[in-house]
């Protein structure tokens, strides 16, 4: 899998910035570069049409940022993705979207080489551990054993602190994972992300309200009431089929 290229999209609204990130990449063996965007919305449409294996990412752009091009995009195609800044208070929020590396600017060839092999061992990961496949029971720890709950029990996972919340109708399960790590393991097709720090699951949704900035409240057939996060929007409408406003 390693001998296969690995194609890759610069995004970037700085000119200079992917001119050297283009000239770095170019002079690595193995490494296809696919296009380059400017800007949030050009990246969104490249994501979906080209579909590469890693996205370089900036986050600090004009109009959508990096991390709202990634929400948008997530959905239609789900690159592995190095984010790249020159601002280091954004790295807890990148590794909770599921980064693979944070890569800070300036950065060496032998840093962006770090990114490269991390991009490259995420990719044989998925290669290998069967694409596409997402596992019906998920193993929570309950005093000294390993409870097996199946997936299609819960109802919705929501983040608190260093751990998350797993809701199995009246019951709250805790496991200490990132959102991130659980969104992986979750079928996109049964599950969605609404929130920064919650996921449900679709078919436990029974109501829909839309509030204002692109921000909806889900009921629960449990009852449960959770909101989601503006930087969302695209990919509740998507899951949930639901028409702009």
């Amino acid at each position: 899998m390693n001998d296969v290229p690995l194609r890759v999209l610069i995004v970037d609204d700085e000119p200079m910035a992917r001119t050297r990130l283009r000239r770095m990449l170019g002079a690595e063996h193995g490494v296809h570069i696919v296009g380059e965007c400017s800007d949030g919305e050009e990246a969104s449409a490249a994501l979906a049409s080209m579909k590469p294996d890693v996205v370089f990412l900036d986050i600090q752009m004009p109009g959508m940022d990096g991390f709202g091009t990634l929400h948008r995009a997530s959905a239609v195609w789900r690159p592995h993705v190095v984010f790249v800044t020159a601002f280091g208070e954004h790295a807890v929020d990148a590794f909770e979207h599921g980064a693979v590396d944070y890569l800070l600017k300036p950065y060496s060839r032998e840093r962006l080489r770090v990114s490269l092999d991390r991009a490259r061992a995420a990719r044989q990961r998925v290669a290998s551990g069967a694409t596409d496949h997402f596992p019906e029971r998920l193993p929570v720890p309950v005093a000294h054993r390993l409870r097996m709950v199946p997936v299609q029990s819960i109802d919705c996972i929501v983040a608190q602190l260093n751990y998350v919340e797993l809701h199995v109708g009246a019951e709250r399960l805790i496991l200490r994972e990132t959102m991130a790590a659980m969104e992986s393991q979750l079928d996109p097709r049964h599950f969605a992300r609404i929130h920064r720090s919650r996921i449900v699951r679709i078919a436990a949704v029974t109501e829909i309200e839309t509030l204002g900035s692109g921000q909806y409240v889900f009921r629960l057939a449990s009852g449960a009431r959770l909101g989601s996060g503006p930087a969302y929007r695209e990919r509740v409408r998507q899951a949930f089929r639901l028409r702009a406003s």
